[in-house]
Formats: structure tokens, C-alpha cells, sequence
């Protein structure tokens, strides 16, 4: 026999994960939050809820806010708190990429300039077009409140330079150059770099710059376990890579600049002092 409540969640899963995710720029804790609206839900009789959509909106809405504001005052934990600022992981499967492809991943990168009320505001609001009144209830404030909130992270977002959208092609370069270094293919280097390709490499020893497909090749294909077990990410907007040690730590990042299918700029950091930035 099915569980109608049970049922009625799911209907609702993708689409509370996707709040959650754009509020909070995480997979992982978009899940927790989605995960800890059906356990509120499974406690509640479900005759007292008039409409099952904008209880579980409320709901991860003000879970989502106790997460960022939770942020803000704890010390910085493991895995993705440990990335260099500007860097969002992708870490979710291939069709949640998708979910967070174009304006959406873009997004991130501004959001995280937002405080926690007016990045909720927002989100809600202009993603997702909540209500203000729903929305002045989940932050515990007026609805005039709300959208001064969302007015005020609106204007931070179309101040800020919108970083361009990162999409399947852009991501399917990054994987063929990647690819290529790993098996030291030059061939296959030279068919995703551009001619006029710049590499800027920052070290523990200085900045080095490398120009020309050939000269970034040769360098590509003698240190290509750089990024061979890397994790996908956005770097400022950006497609990226970042390798990690066994404890987490970064031990480099890479940042590509794509322009019709060819990579135009690549940066990679080791330096450490850099990477804690």
C-alpha cells in the first residue's frame, strides 16, 4: 500500500532540492535540508497542512537560513569549506550539474556576497517567485522587510560582473584536455588549445607564464597527474579542477578560460600560500 504524504514529498523532492541548492551553493547540504523537511513532515498530521508545496518552501527555507547563518559563526570545517574563495564545487551527479548549469551556477559566485537574509530573500523571490508575505514569515519579518531585503541583494547582483554561464561543452573541453594530459596525447592537447594560449602558473617559486599551444602542450603532457584524480568546480565563474590530498587539502587548482571550444587561458596554482586564500 503506497503513503500518500510519502508520495506527495517526492512530487515535491526536485524542486525543494533546488531551492535549497541555489540558497545554499551545496549539494551535500541541500540534501540534508531536503532530507530533514520529510522527517518534519513525516511528524505532522497531515490534515492540519492546507497547501503541501508552500509548507515544505517554508520549511526549507528557514532550514536553509539556520544553515547559512550557522555558517557565519562556526569555524571553517572540512571538505568544501576548505576551498580557496570564489571556488564552487560541483559535486553532484551528472544531472544535478544540469540542474545548476548557465545563470544558475553563475549565480553562486554573487550569492556568496549576500548575507544570509537578503541571499534567502532573493532566491525565493526572484528564482522561484515566492511570495514576500511567505518569505517575510520564514525570516521573521515584515513583508515590507522581505522585499527591502531582496531589493537591496538585487542591486548587489546587478552591480557585481556576472561571471559567464559554464555549460556541458565548456566542462566536455576541460575533461578532453584533461584526458589528453593524463595519457600525454599532444595531439589531442593541440585539438582543445587554442593556438595563442596563455598559461600562468603560480608556484611556491613565482608566477611563471607560458605562451603557445605547443610550449603549453609539451608542459601539459610531463604533468599531467596534476589534475588526473581533480574534482570539478567552478573557479570566479570559470570551469576548474582542483586536486586534493588524502586529509582534503588543495594541492592545486587549475582555472580555464573557453572561447569556441578552444581553451584561450589556463591557470594553474600550487602555491600554497594561494590556495588558502
Amino acid at each position: 500500500m503506497t503513503d500518500p504524504i510519502a508520495e506527495a514529498f517526492e512530487s515535491q523532492r526536485e524542486r525543494l532540492r533546488a531551492v535549497a541548492y541555489r540558497v545554499l551553493g551545496s549539494h551535500a547540504d541541500a540534501d540534508d535540508v531536503v532530507q530533514d523537511a520529510w522527517l518534519r513532515l513525516s511528524r505532522q498530521d497531515p490534515a492540519a497542512i492546507d497547501n503541501l508545496g508552500g509548507w515544505l518552501t517554508t520549511v526549507v527555507g528557514r532550514l536553509s537560513l539556520d544553515v547559512l547563518r550557522a555558517r557565519q559563526t562556526r569555524p571553517q570545517a572540512p571538505g568544501d569549506d576548505r576551498l580557496p574563495d570564489g571556488v564552487v564545487p560541483l559535486d553532484g551527479p551528472e544531472d544535478d550539474v544540469a540542474l545548476a548549469d548557465s545563470v544558475g551556477l553563475a549565480l553562486l559566485v554573487v550569492l556568496d556576497a549576500l548575507g544570509p537574509g537578503e541571499r534567502l530573500a532573493f532566491v525565493l523571490h526572484d528564482l522561484f517567485a515566492v511570495p514576500f508575505e511567505e518569505i517575510g514569515q520564514i525570516l521573521g519579518k515584515s513583508t515590507a522587510a522581505a522585499k527591502m531585503l531582496a531589493s537591496r541583494a538585487r542591486r548587489k547582483v546587478r552591480d557585481s560582473e556576472r561571471p559567464a554561464a559554464v555549460g556541458r561543452e565548456q566542462r566536455g573541453v576541460v575533461r578532453a584536455f584533461l584526458a589528453a594530459a593524463r595519457d600525454g596525447d599532444f595531439a589531442g592537447l593541440l585539438q582543445v588549445l587554442d593556438p595563442d594560449v596563455r598559461l600562468t602558473a603560480e608556484t611556491p617559486d613565482g608566477v611563471v607564464v607560458v605562451l603557445g599551444a605547443t610550449k603549453v602542450a609539451s608542459g601539459a603532457r610531463l604533468s599531467g597527474g596534476l589534475a588526473a584524480a581533480g574534482r570539478d568546480v567552478l573557479v570566479s565563474g570559470r570551469p576548474g579542477v582542483v586536486s586534493l590530498d588524502e586529509d582534503g587539502t588543495v594541492v592545486a587548482l587549475l582555472a580555464f578560460t573557453i572561447v569556441a571550444g578552444r581553451i584561450t587561458e589556463l591557470t594553474v596554482v600550487t602555491d600554497p600560500a594561494k590556495l588558502t586564500e
